[in-house]
C-alpha cells in the first residue's frame, strides 16, 4: 500500500500543479497573511528593518563559513557581492551626511564582511570562481539605476547629490541579487551554504518590505508625505516589493527542499 504524503508535501504538490495566475494569487495572499501576523506580534515596526539588516549579516556569515571551510567559491556570484558593496558604501555615505543611527553601524559591519568575501574570491580562491557562469553584465543594472536616480529622487531639503545617491542605493539594492540568480540559473544545482545565503537574502528583503508597508499603514499614508512629493515615495515601496518578489520563487523551492530532506537544491528550468 502506498504511504500517504505528509501534509507539507501534499500542499507543495498541489501548489506546483496550479497555473501561474493561481500561484501568483496564493503568493499575494501568503504575503498579506504574513504582514498581518507581523503587525500583530511586532509592536515597533522599525525593528523589522533592523532585523532585515541582521538577517543579511547572518547570510554573509554563512557565506564566509563556506569560503573558510570548503575553500571554494563555486556557485557564488562575485558580481552580486560587488553590487552589494556598492549600494552599502553609498548608503553608508548617505547615513553619515544625512542620518547617523543603528542602521549605520549594521551597514558598516555588513560592508566590511562583504569586502572580505570579494577579496577572498578575487585573490585567495580565484581558481574555483565560476567566471563563465557569472556572466551577468553589471551595466545592465548600474546604468538604469543611476539614470532612474537622476530622474526620481527624494524632494527633501538635503543636498541634491546626497538625494540622488540615496535614490541610487535604493534602486541598486533592489536588483543586486540578479547576478547571483543568473549563476544559479546557469548551474541549476545550488549547494547548501549558497542556498542558505540566498534564502537569508530573501528573508531580509521580505522583512525590509514589511517594515515599509506596515509603516505606511500605521501612519495612514503620512510616511509617504514625509519622504517627499512626486514619484519618489511610490518608487521606494515599489523597489522594496520588487526585491522581495525577485527572490520569492527561490525561497519557495528552498523551503520545499529543506522539508523534503534534500541537502542540495535542484532548481527546475525557469525558476530564476
Amino acid at each position: 500500500m502506498r504511504p500517504s504524503k505528509r501534509p507539507i508535501q501534499a500542499v507543495s504538490s498541489w501548489v506546483r500543479r496550479q497555473p501561474p495566475k493561481v500561484k501568483a494569487f496564493l503568493a499575494v495572499i501568503s504575503g498579506m497573511a504574513a504582514l498581518v501576523l507581523l503587525r500583530a506580534i511586532v509592536h515597533d515596526h522599525d525593528n523589522l528593518f533592523v532585523a532585515a539588516e541582521a538577517v543579511h549579516s547572518i547570510g554573509i556569515i554563512v557565506l564566509i563559513y563556506k569560503l573558510m571551510k570548503e575553500k571554494t567559491c563555486a556557485g557564488i556570484s562575485l558580481k552580486s557581492q560587488e553590487l552589494t558593496a556598492i549600494f552599502l558604501a553609498v548608503r553608508l555615505y548617505c547615513s553619515f551626511v544625512m542620518e547617523y543611527d543603528i542602521h549605520t553601524l549594521l551597514d558598516m559591519a555588513t560592508l566590511a564582511t562583504t569586502l572580505w568575501v570579494i577579496y577572498t574570491i578575487r585573490f585567495k580562491l580565484r581558481s574555483s570562481y565560476m567566471e563563465e557562469k557569472d556572466n551577468f553584465a553589471l551595466y545592465y543594472v548600474v546604468v538604469p539605476c543611476a539614470v532612474l536616480a537622476l530622474l526620481i529622487h527624494p524632494s527633501t531639503s538635503h543636498n541634491i547629490v546626497n538625494r540622488i545617491a540615496w535614490a541610487f542605493c535604493v534602486y541598486l539594492e533592489a536588483v543586486s541579487v540578479l547576478p547571483q540568480l543568473r549563476v544559479m540559473q546557469n548551474t541549476k544545482i545550488v549547494e547548501p551554504f549558497t542556498a542558505h545565503y540566498v534564502f537569508a537574502l530573501g528573508v531580509a528583503r521580505f522583512l525590509s518590505c514589511a517594515h515599509w508597508v506596515l509603516q505606511v499603514l500605521d501612519s495612514r499614508g503620512h510616511l509617504l508625505v514625509a519622504l517627499g512629493y512626486g514619484l519618489w515615495p511610490s518608487m521606494v515601496l515599489i523597489s522594496e516589493i520588487v526585491q522581495t518578489f525577485i527572490l520569492a520563487d527561490f525561497c519557495y523551492y528552498y523551503v520545499k527542499s529543506v522539508f523534503g530532506g534534500q541537502l542540495v537544491l535542484r532548481l527546475p528550468s525557469g525558476v530564476v
